[in-house]
């Protein structure tokens, strides 16, 4: 029995709220349609205003940003208090306000103006911190590009939303940027600063580097890159200057309904499309997001870990709370803190679990977010640690959240007791939704945390639907769709996916159309089924993967376990499961087919199961940037390799 218990003082205001929300429950649903509370009410301002008003005005003393791999005094500039930190950079939000308006004025300087978009290719550091909020403050579109992509990539990323001033890091693990740029685009490579030509990005015409390993402006002087301008000389540091008054009159003219941010839907199965969020849209998801996490101004003042999409850590943290964050950093990890008072701390560039660990022990952290794949990472470093008698201190986690992709049931269960998650909290959403729209919180039973996605979230709407459009009955697949202010503004320029994917109904609500498949309890609590394309259809019965998942993660010997269909002669499609192993097991593809035909009916028993590593197969699961299992790459390899007739278990089901 696994004990859910709370490790800090909770503000009853917050409790009181949503365990209303919890209590709600009680008016048993027919059909899969829920509406959120509509109290409290939206967040009117834009970013910028709140940031003033509300976190300076409040929480200016505290801790806003620590960056454990970066100097005390990383972008020069006046003297720091530094938080009385001298080994890394340690800012409280006084601190952190006067970086960022020093970047603001900077970027008006430069020739930034509202409405350009602003490109931004780094891990988690603290330019990009200070990037976040000074664009919100002069109005314009800061543009997250994914750090995977290679250079046909970026370019193409980059010039799909006419990005203006491209800000990146010279190198991350073994990606080049501003050399691969170099070679893509030949004529930015000579082009004075401030004016860059080249007709592959014809847009173009600020490329700032800031320089995240200490040595990279030699290398580039060398490569001859004269276009290159140093994020240092960007920084405004004197406030008697124009753009001071510049920067007000933006921010004061601004509107809610701004675009603020784009961001890409993750292309694992075609171009990415930008999605469009607005002020409203990111405020009120942040908000929304801490309070179900009970992010309040009584947890005690520590930091907590975050990550950038490669879950590349990030600690974020209420004014006195730590925690740990993967997915989709700009809202789940930044804005979700700092909205709250709370302070972010990156314990590395990139995603490194030691990192991680040593971090969370050091600072205290008291929650932790991450998608499945990190948080396996996590505990296998965690565990590697108290096999060599190591006993980090991970006391005080308590809270986060499990998202990005289904999250198998036994692993939720493994982080509790653990890792001590007891509030960690479960939730859904996507790029296009800002991006949470269903989250647990840690007044509802283990059960509904560790098997469902939560309850829609305030002012948001949800319903489920068959193939004609009509609402489900509770306890029915359905496609998940969503209404609310969380909706993105639509696909940027792109008139004719946003009419696809966001479809007005009769009485005129806009509902985005997911493509996932979920089922809906009595209590409105969902669980997430997973992508109708990739539901396998085995003889006309539905089998969903996520089920076949979470069976498989029971097993001892599995780490990890990912299912596709297989095209079948006999039954059209069947099962194949790819299985990561944990070290040392050795138990055969029938035990593992056995065992999941034990577990659920045994049509889901896997037909196929692939083992990573073993000669013929690949070594590990194909994965975006974000750590979400690519299916149709799967898909590929599983019908290529069931051709071969590799991989095939004993008592078949079948021939190609």
């Amino acid at each position: 029995m696994i004990s859910i218990r709370s490790t800090l003082p909770l503000r009853h205001v917050h409790v009181s709220r949503l365990r209303n929300r919890v209590q709600q429950a009680k008016r048993a649903l027919t059909l899969s349609s829920v509406e959120g509370p509509l109290h409290p009410p939206l967040e009117t301002r834009t970013l910028s205003e709140y940031f003033t008003s509300e976190i300076l005005e409040k929480h200016s003393s505290r801790p806003a940003l620590i960056c454990r791999n970066e100097a005390p005094h990383a972008h020069q500039g006046p003297p720091s208090r530094n938080l009385g930190v001298t080994t890394h950079l340690a800012w409280d939000f006084a601190e952190f306000d006067r970086h960022i308006n020093a970047l603001a004025r900077g970027l008006l300087n430069m020739g930034v103006r509202r409405g350009d978009r602003v490109g931004v290719v780094m891990g988690n550091n603290s330019a990009y911190a200070m990037l976040q909020w000074a664009c919100a403050h002069v109005g314009a579109i800061l543009v997250t590009v994914n750090p995977a992509y290679r250079a046909h990539e970026l370019v193409n990323t980059l010039k799909l939303v006419g990005v203006k001033h491209l800000f990146v890091v010279p190198h991350i693990r073994t990606s080049a940027y501003v050399e691969m740029l170099a070679h893509a685009l030949p004529e930015m490579k000579n082009s004075r600063p401030g004016d860059i030509q080249d007709p592959g990005l014809p847009e173009l015409r600020n490329l700032v580097v800031v320089d995240n390993k200490g040595k990279s402006w030699a290398r580039l002087e060398k490569l001859g890159i004269k276009s290159a301008i140093d994020w240092r000389e960007i920084l405004m540091w004197r406030e008697d200057v124009k753009e001071k008054d510049m920067q007000r009159d933006i921010s004061a003219s601004l509107k809610n309904d701004d675009v603020a941010n784009l961001q890409f839907t993750s292309g694992t199965t075609g171009a990415p499309k930008a999605v469009s969020l607005t002020h409203s849209n990111l405020l009120n998801n942040g908000i929304s997001i801490g309070r179900c996490m009970y992010l309040t101004d009584q947890d005690s003042a520590t930091y907590l870990h975050y990550s950038t999409v490669l879950m590349s850590s990030l600690l974020l943290s209420s004014p006195q709370s730590k925690l740990t964050c993967f997915p989709v950093r700009l809202v789940l990890g930044n804005l979700a803190a700092w909205v709250h008072g709370a302070s972010i701390v990156y314990p590395s560039e990139v995603f490194d679990p030691v990192a991680i660990i040593d971090t969370v022990a050091a600072e205290g952290c008291t929650a932790l977010h991450g998608v499945p794949t990190h948080f396996i990472n996590v505990l296998a470093e965690f565990d590697k640690r108290k096999a060599a008698h190591e006993h980090p201190d991970l006391s005080r986690l308590r809270t986060g959240i499990a998202a990005g992709s289904p999250i198998p049931i036994d692993l939720m269960k493994h982080l509790i007791a653990r890792l001590n998650l007891v509030d960690l909290t479960n939730a859904y959403g996507m790029t296009e939704t800002s991006p949470v729209s269903f989250q647990t919180t840690p007044a509802d039973d283990i059960t509904k945390r560790v098997e469902t996605v939560g309850k829609v979230q305030p002012h948001v709407k949800a319903k489920l639907i068959d193939h004609h459009g009509n609402i489900v009955p509770v306890g029915t697949p359905g496609e998940i769709c969503i209404a609310g202010y969380l909706l993105q503004k639509g696909y940027w320029e792109d008139e004719k996916h946003t009419k696809a994917a966001m479809k007005k109904d009769e009485a005129g609500t806009v509902w985005m159309h997911t493509g996932d498949e979920g089922i809906m309890d009595e209590e409105g609590y969902l669980r997430i089924v997973g992508r109708i394309k990739d539901i396998i259809i085995r003889g006309g019965e539905n089998l969903f993967p996520v089920q076949i998942e979470n069976a498989l993660s029971e097993h001892d010997s599995v780490r990890e376990a990912a299912v596709v269909s297989v095209p079948d002669v006999k039954y059209g499609e069947v099962v194949g499961a790819w299985i990561d192993r944990e070290p040392g097991s050795s138990d055969s593809r029938e035990v593992i087919r056995d065992f999941v035909a034990k577990s659920m009916n045994p049509q889901n028993a896997p037909t196929w199961v692939w083992f990573l590593g073993e000669e013929g197969t690949h070594d590990e699961l194909p994965k975006t940037a974000s750590g979400k299992v690519m299916k149709h790459v799967l898909r590929k390899w599983s019908k290529d390799l069931a051709h071969k007739d590799i991989g095939r278990v004993n008592g078949r089901v079948g021939k190609l």
